[in-house]
Parts: C-alpha cells; structure tokens; sequence
C-alpha cells in the first residue's frame, strides 16, 4: 500500500544534458510511472547552439505527460559550459527537496526504483545509495570473475575509497550486465545494499550530506575538460557518511556513445583524494595515512 504523500519526503531529480533530445525524452518517460511522489525534475541543458536539446518535440510532449501525472518540471539553459563537475554543482545549488537523485540523460529506471532509493538511504541514513547501470546488449556476456559483490549486512559505514586502494576493483562489477547476471544467478527476495568504489549515472544523495562534504565545489580547481567528478564526490561522502549501491539494480543504460570524449583530466587522480579524504579525517579524527600516485581510473564504458 502507497504511503501518504505526508510521510514521502519530497524528491528533486537533477538531470544534466547536452545534445541528446531522444534520448533525454526516454529518461524523462521513465519518471512518469514512477510510484514515488512527489517528485520535482530539473533538466539544465549546456547545448550551446540551437536547437536546445531540452526544448525539442520529444522532450515537450513527455513534459506535459509529466505536468499531468503531477511531477513539477524546471528546465535551464547553463552555459557557456565549465566542465560537468561545475555543472553538477550548478544543479545541486538547485535543490530543494531533502534527496537529490543525479540521473544521466541516457537512463531508463524501472518504475519503483525511487521508492527503493529512498527507502534504502531513509533505513541506511548513509550519504548516498546507488543504482549501477546496467548494459543489457551485454547479456550474454557473462563474467564471473568481474561478480564479487560484498554485501552491508551489519550497516553502512564510512569507509576511504582511493583509485590504487584495495576496494577499487569493486567499480569491475558495475561493467556490462554484470549486476544483471548476479541477480539471476542470486534470485534476492529483498532489497540489500553492497559495498562500492563508486557508482555512475543514477544516485540518490542526502542533500545534507553532499553538501557539507563540499558538493562538487572543486569544479574551480579543474580544467573545462575533465571526467569523474562525481567520483571524487562520492569518495567525499563516503569517507564521512558512507555510501552504498542498491542490489539488484533498477537502471538500465540506453549505451549511447559519451558525450565526455576527452578524459585525461581525472577528477580523483588530479586532485588526489587522499589529500581531500585527509581533510576530512583530520576534522573528524580519522587516521590520516600516505597513499601511491592514484593510478588510472578504469572508466565503466561498456
């Protein structure tokens, strides 16, 4: 039974775009049947030249389904472009509600997964819950040594993620259909949180918590051109609130090609998480210890 609206905190839904108009009417469809409300969608769309993107017919005829199921819908033009953690913070600045969810413009959601989210981060009171995407052109492609999944069954905890610590390779789990293929083989009867690196185009975060880690602030101290800002972000919640992904998944990747050609930039690499972890350890009495020169973050393109 649907709990009254009273007892559902709000829920802004924070979508950057750029030049996909197709594909952003998908992601924005799927928020029609969604069985959470209320939610509030922000589309900021950094397409320079015109046509914009977020105005198109696509776009405009899913809108009005959206007005009609009672789902409010900003759109803002944000440019000149400063690079996406700029734009991210540019949305988070936005927010209103107490959960803010940064989906992609190329994800379809199964119809309850907001409510999962919520549920999940309400019970966990962590700083973020994830839900990876999953690839399903690669269903048939089965990799059983890229499935180690570890699961929070004792509680979240705050943990320090780093790209040459021992818990990166978990981000291995989020390729292709991987999480597809665990649920299959694991048959959950129930919603469980794992443990994560990090997790890319759909996460729902404690607006709080995001911003008092510093959101994604440390968009001055990046080139126009960069990647991984939202992992450097998520590795700020998680060394001070934790963080977690949701199993199984309810994303799915429309696969287009990226829009972020150009990833010699890397957010985590460039400006050294340990050293922004280490701040945050020293504010809060955790150990500060040296790290390796990160090494290279393998991107989840699938």
């Amino acid at each position: 039974m649907t709990k009254p609206a009273s007892d559902r905190p709000p829920v802004d839904v924070l979508i950057p775009t750029f030049r996909r108009p197709t594909a952003l009417a998908i992601t924005l469809a799927g928020l029609v049947s969604q069985s959470y409300r209320p939610l509030r969608v922000i589309v900021s769309d950094q397409t320079e030249d015109e046509p914009i993107p977020s105005r198109s017919p696509e776009v405009e005829g899913v809108v009005r389904v959206l007005d009609g199921v009672g789902c409010v819908v900003e759109r803002h033009r944000h440019v000149p472009p400063r690079g996406m953690a700029e734009h991210r913070q540019s949305l988070l600045d936005r927010a209103r509600a107490p959960y803010a969810l940064f989906l992609d413009d190329d994800v379809l959601l199964e119809h309850n997964l907001i409510e999962r989210l919520v549920r999940a981060i309400r019970r966990a009171d962590c700083g973020f819950v994830g839900s990876a995407l999953v690839g399903l052109s690669y269903r048939g492609d089965v990799r059983p040594h890229e499935e180690a999944i570890e699961f929070w069954d004792d509680g979240v905890r705050r943990e320090l993620i780093t790209t040459d610590g021992a818990a990166w390779p978990r981000h291995r789990l989020h390729n292709a259909a991987n999480l597809r293929h665990l649920q299959e083989r694991l048959a959950p009867t129930e919603d469980r949180l794992y443990k994560v690196a990090w997790v890319g185009g759909c996460v729902l975060y404690d607006v709080a918590k995001l911003r008092a880690t510093g959101g994604f602030r440390f968009w001055r101290r990046l080139p126009v051109r960069h990647a991984g800002e939202d992992v450097l972000a998520q590795q700020q919640v998680m060394a001070r609130f934790g963080g977690a992904g949701l199993f199984p998944s309810g994303a799915y990747h429309l696969e287009l090609p990226t829009t972020i050609d150009d990833r010699r930039v890397d957010a985590p690499r460039v400006l050294s998480p340990s050293r922004a972890q280490g701040t945050v350890r020293r504010r809060h009495g955790m150990k500060r210890r040296r790290t390796r020169a990160a090494r290279s973050r393998d991107a989840t393109t699938r």
